[in-house]
């Protein structure tokens, strides 16, 4: 068995024996959420020879949950109908038909909406990701590690050694990057100001986050996209009957579904936009034109969304920039549209006059006791309104800066020069090829960044079906590069 000796100082790597006699390539699948789950899905169908040992780490109980899975709220929904949401990209009904097939929604009576659509609990789709993997774990194809990585490190050999929270160590010759974004950051100085207060919610994914909220209580939610939406919905289902302020730097709500189902319409690549400024011109041009003919904005951003890994490939960097500086939030909020059950919460909350949508920022905030009392300033008009809270709830959207920041052996292989942070500042740094870049070492062709990490590099990344067919695609070139290596050295 090869031990590896970790230095935390220097995070060097020494191999001591010689009994490792594995003949199979071994990849390392770090995240079992959708993206890591996919990944090892359609690589463990790949037809190869030898097969590799494919091995996930996801301290969850179950693959495919992930942070977007893994919750038990009812309030909380798949953002899209069940109909266009599979692991099969060629079989996008795959997961309504396994819903019937397993009463997945029994109980669930406001699933189906009255125009057919299925938009079921979310953690539904988390349970047929995992199910979808069992066959392969069952026959050993796929292992499952119930282990956080600590350590992510080359040994002598040029195999990565994966050091897990638990002492456990693994050696593989392909590793894929699959993990999350890091949890949202409160603006200003927030976060020190109510790091002890009994209602402050930082992030509010975590199970039971919002449990100290109490019915009556005056919340400041601040953020204004799906998971804000998910916030007030979940209130409203737990019984909370108190003033809920939603303030944004915009003050955009996240847009519902499509009155009438719609083909995606327009086409954006038969007179390509190079420039920030006629992309947004080509797009509302086929929205008029839509409009014209009796259909609504849905189809036309569907077809960006189509098309949107082609477009963001024809953009230059600085005009990739520009957009994720100033069109991002009106792309977010037209793009991840809100379920209708959600929707309708957020409906009902502003019709009886419980909640006001904002567009602002927080000036200043003082806190008495447990009473929090924030000065907003308004965008419009300038002004500075005083308002007084019992609760804050931040969901300001993934801290993209703070990715290399979030989990040790992240920050491990910055150091080292094997990651950097993509120049768009939406994930890291990789190739059309998934391959990591770093500023040392340059392209690690055995290192790959799969799922909303690679972002920057694919444009479209964040959601169903093009996180499974991005997962489709990483497994193929981790196959086809298994093909191509020399089998596995023993470590000397």
């Amino acid at each position: 068995m090869t031990q590896l000796i970790v230095n935390p100082m220097t995070l060097s790597v020494r191999s001591e024996s010689t009994a490792s006699k594995a003949k199979r390539p071994v990849v390392a699948i770090i995240g079992g959420g959708v993206s890591g789950a996919a990944t090892a899905f359609h690589l463990a169908q790949a037809d190869q020879s030898p097969p590799p040992e494919i091995v996930v780490f996801e301290p969850r109980d179950g693959l495919g949950r992930g942070l977007a899975y893994d919750t038990a709220e009812p309030a909380h929904r798949i953002n899209v109908p069940a109909a266009r949401m599979s692991l099969l990209t060629d079989e996008p009904d795959h997961f309504l038909r396994w819903i019937d097939d397993h009463a997945a929604t029994a109980g669930d009576a406001d699933a189906l909406r009255p125009d057919g659509n299925l938009f079921p609990r979310r953690n539904v789709f988390g349970d047929y990701v995992n199910a979808m993997l069992q066959p392969f774990i069952a026959d050993g194809a796929v292992q499952h590690r119930r282990a956080a990585v600590a350590h992510l490190l080359r040994n002598p050999q040029q195999r990565w050694c994966l050091v897990d929270e638990d002492g456990g160590e693994t050696l593989a010759d392909i590793v894929v990057l699959a993990t999350s974004h890091p949890p949202p950051v409160a603006p200003g100085g927030l976060q020190t100001l109510l790091k002890d207060h009994p209602r402050f919610v930082p992030d509010p994914t975590r199970a039971g986050a919002l449990d100290a909220i109490r019915a009556y209580d005056r919340v400041l939610v601040i953020g204004n996209g799906l998971t804000s939406a998910d916030v007030i919905a979940s209130l409203a289902l737990k019984g909370h009957t108190g003033a809920i302020t939603a303030i944004s730097r915009r003050g955009l709500r996240s847009r519902g579904h499509a009155p009438f189902p719609q083909d995606p319409t327009g086409d954006f690549l038969a007179d390509p936009a190079f420039t920030a400024r006629k992309l947004v011109r080509n797009i509302r041009s086929a929205v008029r034109k839509a409009t014209a003919t009796g259909l609504t904005w849905h189809g036309v951003i569907d077809q960006v969304r189509a098309q949107g890994q082609s477009i963001w490939q024809l953009l230059p960097l600085a005009e990739r920039q520009r957009i994720v500086r100033h069109l991002r939030p009106y792309w977010d909020v037209h793009r991840f549209r809100v379920a209708p059950q959600v929707e309708a919460a957020l409906d009902e909350a502003i019709s009886q006059g419980r909640l006001q949508i904002l567009a602002g920022s927080i000036a200043g905030t003082n806190v008495e006791g447990e009473t929090i009392r924030c000065a907003l300033r308004l965008r419009r008009g300038r002004e500075t309104v005083e308002r007084t809270y019992d609760a804050v709830v931040v969901t300001t959207g993934p801290g993209h800066g703070g990715i290399l920041a979030s989990q040790p052996f992240l920050a491990e292989l910055a150091e080292r020069g094997y990651l950097e942070l993509d120049q768009t500042g939406l994930g890291l740094s990789c190739t059309r090829n998934c391959e990591a870049i770093g500023p040392v070492s340059g392209v690690t062709p055995s290192l790959l960044i799969a799922g909303p990490l690679a972002r920057g590099t694919f444009g479209e990344l964040m959601g169903l079906p093009q996180v499974t067919e991005h997962a489709a695609f990483v497994a193929s070139v981790v196959a086809e590069r298994l093909q191509t290596a020399p089998p596995p050295k023993n470590p000397l």
